[in-house]
């Protein structure tokens, strides 16, 4: 008996320490997204008092109570910061944190606030970075709601920051217990767990005497009393935990929330930028009364903003499941618009950029906007590439046979790293100091979205990519 409550008690940990791990990494990942969402604010917002991210800030503290404070300190100067007030000593340190980084948040533990700790993320998060965003944390926050268990006597659990500093801690560990790292990139927190038996747990008095009793007397009826006990302890114990499996589904939409927040500034950014160029060379045309050039200034500002509009359109449907694709047209067509866009770019990089696109047509059934758009995003990421290299080259082939329109995008540039392949359609996987990681990810669901496939093909040199998508019968 005592070997059967031992293995029971060990396995009630086990089990109890995964849900509690899949909680706290779920909340602790829900840190970042909120991070990214205060970023793009802060650095698209020209109001100097920040009041929108004032106002964000606040419903970020008032839904989620773990989340204590969370301000904004400028790096250019020693100015005070915006949102929660910090110490002289606190803001030098986060000011020192947001200038090392290289693109990672940094774990700090909280001066002020036992068991608390600080993220810091630099912002925008390049080397041009103009602000070190904060929020504190209170670790013990991350584990509410998790069970019963983790309040009884004689259990241990704790958690603490990767440079081994303790945030909080219930009970005292007498046996080996479990340790595990959240599953969170930015905050991976040691999780410590254990659970101390002792002889009164393996053999209860009373439990012991009334077995002995009815194991003597009523055997047959004793063991259907357990099993029918088994049974409805197992009911309870899965509905405890399809609760909790609610609350984790609703924290993944909370993530999905940000990573869209996240995906709309990346996306945007290009045919603003565009918008704001040609506005200034529009107004240096009137300048010098070159009314004759202005007309096509005009229209290329016209075509950015409706570019735009329709990137919104299609974030606006991101979730929304069609029923068939928009329409049927040429795939050249939209190949030929993006190489439009980009051609300045690669003149100016000095890369070659070639087009070897087939003399008929190749017809498929998608959005025309969404394919423009997986384009732009293939062609801007190998310009990226090959931004500190000398003689690049781009190479785009188009070929529709068997049924399929098959599309390569190879570059000659360094390639992409092993440890990234597996995970490179990930949302907020990315090389680049100052990229946000969704350009791929986007594009692999809009992709998916029209029937098709994209994938990351082996290459001798650089990187190459292949869409695959049915072709249609032109009409």
């Amino acid at each position: 008996m005592g070997s059967l409550q031992h293995r029971a008690l060990t396995g009630e940990l086990m089990q109890e320490t995964a849900v509690l791990h899949r909680l706290a990494s779920q909340r602790a990942d829900q840190h970042d997204a909120h991070l990214t969402a205060l970023s793009a604010i802060a650095v698209a917002s020209d109001d100097p008092e920040q009041r929108l991210f004032l106002e964000v800030a606040a419903t970020i503290t008032r839904f989620y109570p773990r989340i204590s404070a969370i301000a904004l300190m400028p790096l250019a100067s020693d100015g005070a910061s915006v949102g929660a007030a910090l110490t002289p000593a606190l803001a030098a340190q986060v000011r020192a944190a947001a200038q090392a980084s290289d693109g990672e948040i940094a774990l700090l533990a909280d001066p002020g606030q036992t068991g608390h700790y600080i993220m810091v993320k630099r912002s925008p998060n390049s080397e041009a970075a103009r602000y070190g965003l904060t929020i504190f944390i209170d670790a013990a926050r991350l584990l509410d709601d998790a069970g019963a268990l983790w309040n009884r006597s004689g259990i241990h659990v704790a958690l603490s920051l990767p440079d081994g500093t303790r945030l909080y801690q219930h009970g005292t560990a007498a046996q080996a217990g479990l340790t595990r790292t959240l599953g969170s990139a930015s905050q991976p927190l040691l999780l410590e767990t254990a659970r101390s038996i002792t002889m009164a747990d393996l053999f209860p008095p009373l439990r012991s005497g009334l077995t002995v009793l009815v194991a003597t007397l009523l055997a047959g009826a004793a063991l259907a009393f357990l099993r029918q006990r088994q049974r409805a302890g197992q009911a309870l114990e899965q509905a405890r935990l399809s609760a909790l499996d609610s609350r984790l589904a609703h924290a993944a939409r909370v993530n999905a929330l940000g990573e869209l927040a996240s995906g709309l500034t990346h996306e945007l950014t290009q045919p603003l930028t565009a918008i704001l160029a040609q506005a200034q060379a529009g107004r240096r045309l009137l300048a010098r009364d070159e009314w004759g050039r202005l007309a096509p200034v005009l229209d290329d500002t016209v075509t950015q903003a409706r570019r735009a509009s329709a990137i919104l359109e299609r974030f606006r449907n991101w979730s929304r499941p069609q029923a068939a694709p928009v329409q049927t047209f040429d795939l050249r067509d939209a190949w030929n618009n993006v190489a439009a866009l980009l051609a300045p770019q690669a003149g100016a990089q000095g890369v070659t950029l070639t087009f070897d696109l087939p003399a008929d047509p190749v017809t498929v059934r998608a959005d025309p906007v969404e394919m423009e758009q997986v384009g732009f995003n293939l062609l801007r990421n190998a310009l990226e590439a090959l931004r500190d290299r000398n003689a690049g080259q781009i190479h785009v082939t188009l070929r529709g046979q068997a049924g399929i329109a098959a599309l390569t995008v190879c570059d000659n540039g360094p390639g992409i790293a092993r440890d990234l392949r597996a995970r490179l359609f990930t949302p907020f996987t990315t090389t680049r100091a100052d990229g946000t990681g969704l350009g791929l990810a986007l594009s692999q669901r809009l992709v998916e979205r029209a029937g098709g496939e994209i994938v990351l093909e082996d290459s001798a040199q650089g990187a190459s990519f292949r869409i695959t998508l049915p072709l249609e019968r032109a009409p």
